[in-house]
């Protein structure tokens, strides 16, 4: 017999005959364009994840050690669920509590959604041994249940907490690091507005089936990458990039200072993680790459999955380093590439795609003038460029200028410098760190490029 529970009602897991895992289940009836996704959030006693890792969703199905996994969307007849499996033995002692929650994906409010619900189970197939009907209005993102231990008792809460800026609300509610979504909330539906007919099975955006599709190629032939890929696409769930697409650039100084960073693997290391978001971002799978000392060079096959970890070694066999460091004839060589042009620009040049610009340094460049030349004509295109120098802060004065140039259109620009030894030392930089570093202000120029022309549809 399924207990109803009211919104924030509560009831022990045992006294409903649930005694091992339980199998936590949301349900809505999607409308056209408009479905939702499941996310997890453990966190301890203070009500916060103690890292990246405890977030579970689609492209990161599993945490706590196996104990939390997303088991992944269904039909039920005109309902889809969504579900996840919780093992509360099994969690970390730290665990206090599993906040189970969804946000919309496409435009809408789960009040424009029928059916709004959560069960708990002790398996996917067993009847419901609690349910709760959720009602909603113009929330993106609510908390449907809580699975929490109190005084040694594994219970769940009916919860029903709403927020209306989507994941970025709820994974923030948590602890969660996120950025400000790059797109403003769309307008609610009215609450009464009667439920569209549903679709026969839950939509899936072509994007999503790409990543799906990807990772299962990457489970057999590139278990290292995989790894990174789901990284990098945690950085991004949180920050409401999980299905964006962009064209991804890497701009590699070859000047000879850079000799020693070459040969300990650390700008290998970088280009395999810059793949990794290239991987994520492009549907083509390919990085293009461009290598600026006194020249420009622009390498045929470009950065891809296949033959990726010895990608630098053979750039270096085709490229011998040059002594000069010239960051804005490899600028204009970025602009020439994607917009057909590297001349002055004025007016806004909107395109659908935005380009993303990784370009590493070592130091600082000996075209000062033209590279700031380029960056002010670049901010009247959907171009954004990420800079990161290798050395102390200080080395970099230029570039830090360069990130807070005034009279562009927008800005275009962000610089950090990291250490060699955060690279290759005995505890380099984390990958999900770098991720979010790299991920600092992205997001918001996305924002502003939309807001500004930039970017089209």
């Amino acid at each position: 017999m399924t207990q109803l529970l009211p919104r924030g009602g509560n009831v022990g897991l045992a006294a409903v005959g649930l005694r091992g895992p339980v199998v936590v289940t949301l349900t809505w009836q999607p409308a056209p364009g408009v479905d939702a996704d499941l996310s997890a959030f453990l966190t301890t006693g203070a009500g916060r994840v103690r890292s990246d890792a405890d977030f579970v969703f689609y492209n990161q199905p599993s945490g706590g050690d196996g104990a939390v996994r997303h088991l992944g969307k269904a039909t039920r007849g005109p309902v889809t669920v969504d579900r996840v499996r919780i093992d509360p033995d099994r969690l970390p002692a730290d665990v206090e509590k599993v906040v189970i929650g969804a946000s919309l994906e496409g435009p809408g409010t789960f009040g424009g959604l029928a059916g709004v619900g959560v069960e708990v189970a002790a398996d996917e197939q067993a009847p419901a041994a609690v349910r709760c009907e959720v009602t909603a209005g113009a929330e993106t993102a609510l908390v449907f249940a809580e699975v929490y231990r109190r005084n040694g008792e594994w219970k769940v809460r009916a919860v029903g907490r709403g927020f209306t800026d989507g994941l970025a609300g709820l994974a923030t509610d948590v602890g969660v690091d996120v950025d400000e979504a790059p797109a403003p909330a769309p307008a609610p539906v009215p609450a009464a507005a009667p439920a569209p007919p549903a679709p026969a099975a839950p939509p899936v955006s072509m994007e999503k089936r790409r990543l799906v599709d990807l990772e299962k190629k990457l489970a057999t032939s590139s278990p290292q990458m995989l790894s990174l890929v789901k990284t990098a696409g945690v950085s991004l769930q949180k920050r409401g990039l999980g299905e964006h697409t962009a064209r991804v650039a890497l701009v590699l100084d070859i000047s000879g200072s850079m000799a020693g960073l070459y040969r300990s693997g650390a700008v290998q290391r970088l280009a395999e993680r810059v793949l990794a978001l290239g991987l994520r971002f492009d549907d083509d799978g390919v990085v293009d790459v461009f290598l600026f000392g006194k020249q420009v060079h622009q390498p045929d096959t470009g950065l891809r999955l296949e033959g990726h970890q010895e990608f630098i070694a053979s750039v270096l066999r085709e490229h011998r380093l040059e002594f000069d460091t010239r960051y804005g004839a490899a600028m204009s060589a970025v602009r020439q590439h994607y917009f057909g042009s590297s001349g002055t620009r004025v007016e806004p040049l909107p395109d659908r795609v935005p380009v993303y610009v990784m370009f590493l340094t070592d130091g600082a460049p000996s075209d000062k003038a033209v590279a700031t030349k380029q960056i002010r004509s670049a901010s009247y295109e959907p171009v954004f460029w990420q800079f990161m120098g290798i050395g102390s802060p200080r080395e970099f004065s230029y570039l830090q200028r360069l990130d807070d140039l005034e009279g562009r259109y927008t800005d275009n620009a962000d610089f950090f410098a990291v250490g060699q030894e955060d690279l290759m030392g005995r505890t380099p930089i984390s990958d999900d760190a770098l991720f979010d570093r790299l991920m600092t202000e992205y997001p918001d120029w996305l924002r502003r490029a939309r807001a500004q022309g930039l970017l089209a549809g």
